[in-house]
């Protein structure tokens, strides 16, 4: 097949990294875990020797099988095999623990309702056991990707141990609903995370306290590579204060954090990075390239102090702890232009119908909703002798001790003190998550933005080849492709670029006070023009291999097999694979070639220490996205794209022709090779060996004749070769599907198992 000439765009990014989209969180329904409409019930049953063990073994990770059953007044479900164990850093000396339940670590893979992991909090140290439900509420209501959260009731072997709250475990599900890709790295930070530059390199912040790294990383591990996390502090240490605003949004998502800090001043959460440079997440979105600032651990809030401070009155803007590192928030609060905007947040937040009335109307109805469960609760009262008065007492005084406000007192007081300390500033439309797609062959460009503030108009500033200046109206009516009609997205779509031009555009948007604001600092360039590509497929796939071939490891990884259906060798070293077509750049193929016709393997399993054949990234059963994209110097261009669906276990899907446009399921996969099934069975040879067993699982290998053997992979690798034999020691192969070929090229298929 020959080369084809086709068309590409160029996108060139100066100054901001806006590499190909910027997504808004998600924010997923409650669903049936996350009901608060009433308290649900879990129940867990193990073995009381097992549970008398994790009692006595408060600080391991170890865990043991047990049977989880969820109820609600309209559901039961019953799960057997779950992970169980304790989880917590201090709370696991408490008389009142907090479990983690894991679904996935004896079925791999499995979830329940999207959830790999459920968090169990005791809450011991909070008589309302009300402070971290309301936080995380709060938090999603004002446009913070956080947890979900509610109220449940926990038995234990019939055996009642109380309220807890049930926390959404932040891991790649979490990642993966929130921001539609999970590949990228995900640090938990905790204590002493406080940010501060170590050094340009990744090796840095690797650095640990006790047994743990203080920036660990959880996803990713095989690569651990920092160099993202590296980049990002260094920016935020070292940028020139002149453009800090303008340089910081390239690695940072730097406006929806703002929203962050008003937030943990107002709830007073000293235990997170401000203050305490404790308990938070970072992750490096792959499609944006930012770092997104994910919170975590809000049971110290709400006038909950162990630091003997007034956190209510605490002023607004020197909240952090003084004369430590804390550029999170100094940085912020340096700069005119981000203060003025963090100001900005808080008067929002400290509106009447965000944390006011209606709130403190939505505290006291869980109040009355859990409270009989309180008064049942057999640890409640044991770490620190709390009553079931105690418990009313709380949401209108202090207990005292660590518990100086009580809940509602604490609101009032925070909004009051608030008000008194804010700065004058000039509101304005706040202009973020620009985005894009192409359409109809790159000739048509959509472009989004998301813009908090109602505005009298937002327009695209244009020019094409650097030409005059253009304006484009952008609407939020939901008939423009922004989504729905009021949510904040506004977007329209430059249609017929002609081939060969270069468009430079940003975003002007006028609020309701006559204020203008224009971002990014530096208009972005997307160039429409010629180019060739070769004729480089994705042939087949499968996004859940349980058993049907195995990488050199033994291990059963997703995969994609490559086909080059062009006339002529092509060298895959500077050209991508990648599950994002918003992220061309995922992974770069191997310094290798591969002639016309011929099949390379690759595994899609995020273990690129494994060789470079494994890619940095995995395939969702579920569905999602497969590219193939061209070298850099043309932008990455893509080769080949598709979109799937939800697949089936060891059922791959290919093209019935190899190269062809017809895709279809094969019960017999072909992993690197064609997928015309009649070209890999076996085929006659006028004196065949035999080989016996086969399939074969006792390590040796048995041939009827002496023969010269060599055993390759399916993706044509030589393994194994030995001279005039009639038995082998294939105890070396790991579990998959081999071919055994003697020197006339008459070949088998060896299964192993």
């Amino acid at each position: 097949m020959p080369t084809q000439k086709k068309y590409f765009l160029l996108f060139i990014l100066t100054i901001f990294s806006y590499n190909f989209s910027y997504a808004q969180a998600n924010f997923p329904e409650d669903g049936p875990l996350f009901r608060d409409d009433m308290v649900p019930r879990i129940d867990i049953h193990i073995n009381p020797d097992t549970l008398d063990w994790l009692y006595d073994h408060v600080y391991s990770n170890t865990e043991f099988r047990a049977q989880f059953v969820f109820s609600t007044d309209d559901l039961q479900d019953t799960i057997n095999e779950i992970g169980f164990r304790l989880r917590g850093n201090t709370s696991r000396e408490a008389q009142k623990k907090s479990f983690r339940i894991s679904f996935n670590t004896y079925e791999s893979g499995r979830e329940y309702y999207g959830l790999e992991k459920m968090n169990l909090n005791g809450e011991h140290n909070d008589p309302s056991i009300i402070r971290s439900k309301t936080a995380w509420d709060l938090i999603r209501k004002f446009g913070i990707p956080a947890p979900r959260v509610n109220h449940v009731q926990v038995y234990i072997n019939g055996n009642y141990y109380g309220l807890y709250i049930n926390v959404e475990h932040i891991d790649e599900e979490f990642i993966d609903l929130r921001f539609k890709n999970k590949d990228g790295n995900l640090y938990k930070c905790l204590w002493p995370a406080d940010l501060d530059y170590r050094g340009s390199s990744g090796e840095d912040y690797k650095h640990e306290n006790g047994d743990r790294r203080v920036y660990d990383l959880k996803t990713n591990k095989v690569a651990d590579n920092y160099s993202d996390l590296a980049l990002y502090i260094d920016q935020l240490n070292n940028l020139p204060s002149e453009t800090f605003q303008c340089e910081i949004e390239n690695t940072f998502n730097v406006y929806d954090y703002l929203r962050v800090i008003a937030m943990d001043v107002f709830i007073g959460n000293w235990d997170g990075p401000i203050y305490n440079k404790n308990n938070f997440y970072l992750y490096h979105n792959t499609k944006t390239k930012r770092m997104e600032y994910i919170p975590y651990d809000l049971d110290n809030t709400f006038g909950i102090d162990w630091m003997n401070i007034d956190w209510g009155n605490r002023n607004i803007y020197h909240w952090y702890k003084q004369g430590e590192p804390r550029p999170i928030y100094t940085k912020m609060m340096d700069n005119s232009e981000l203060r003025s905007i963090y100001s900005q947040y808080m008067n929002e937040l400290l509106q009447d119908n965000i944390t006011g009335s209606v709130l403190e109307n939505r505290i006291l109805e869980i109040k009355e909703m859990i409270a009989p469960y309180v008064e049942n609760d057999p640890y409640y009262p044991l770490d620190y002798g709390f009553t079931i008065q105690d418990f009313h007492n709380s949401y209108q005084s202090a207990w005292g001790d660590h518990v100086a406000y009580g809940i509602l007192p604490y609101l009032q007081i925070r909004r009051n003190s608030a008000i008194q300390q804010l700065e004058d500033f000039q509101s304005q439309a706040v202009i973020n998550h620009i985005r894009y797609k192409v359409k109809n062959d790159a000739q048509d460009l959509r472009i989004r933005a998301y813009v908090r503030e109602e505005c009298n108009s937002v327009v695209l500033w244009y020019t094409e080849n650097d030409g005059s200046e253009q304006q484009l109206q952008m609407y939020d009516d939901g008939e423009h492709n922004d989504i729905e009609a009021g949510d904040g997205v506004y977007a329209n779509t430059l249609a017929n670029i002609p081939l060969n031009t270069l468009i430079k555009y940003q975003i002007k948007a006028e609020n309701s006070n006559a204020v203008i604001s224009l971002a990014p600092c530096q208009a972005i360039e997307y160039y429409y023009r010629e180019s060739e590509k070769p004729a480089l497929v994705v042939n087949e796939f499968m996004a859940s291999n349980q058993s049907i071939i195995a990488d050199e490891y033994g291990d059963y990884g997703d995969w994609i097999e490559v086909f080059n259906a062009d006339a002529e060798e092509v060298f895959l070293g500077d050209k991508y694979l990648s599950d994002n077509i918003s992220d061309p750049n995922k992974w770069q193929m191997p310094n290798m070639s591969l002639a016309s016709g011929d099949f390379a393997l690759f595994w899609a399993d995020a273990e690129t220490g494994k060789g470079n054949m494994h890619t940095n990234f995995k395939l969702k059963k579920e569905g999602e996205e497969i590219g193939i994209f061209d070298a850099e110097g043309t932008n990455s261009f893509p080769l080949d794209t598709l979109h799937y669906e939800n697949q089936v276990s060891d059922i791959s899907q290919g093209r019935s022709l190899d190269g062809g446009e017809i895709w279809q399921l094969f019960a017999k996969p072909t992993p690197g090779y064609t997928n015309i099934f009649d070209a890999i069975e076996e085929y006659a040879s006028p004196k065949p060996f035999k080989i016996f067993p086969n399939p074969n699982n006792t390590g040796v290998l048995y041939l009827n004749k002496p023969t010269d053997i060599q055993i390759f992979s399916l993706n044509g690798l030589l393994l194994y070769e030995e001279k005039y034999t009639t038995n082998i020691n294939i105890r070396f192969l790991a579990k998959g599907v081999y071919f055994i070929r003697d020197k006339s090229a008459y070949s088998q298929k060896l299964i192993v198992f």
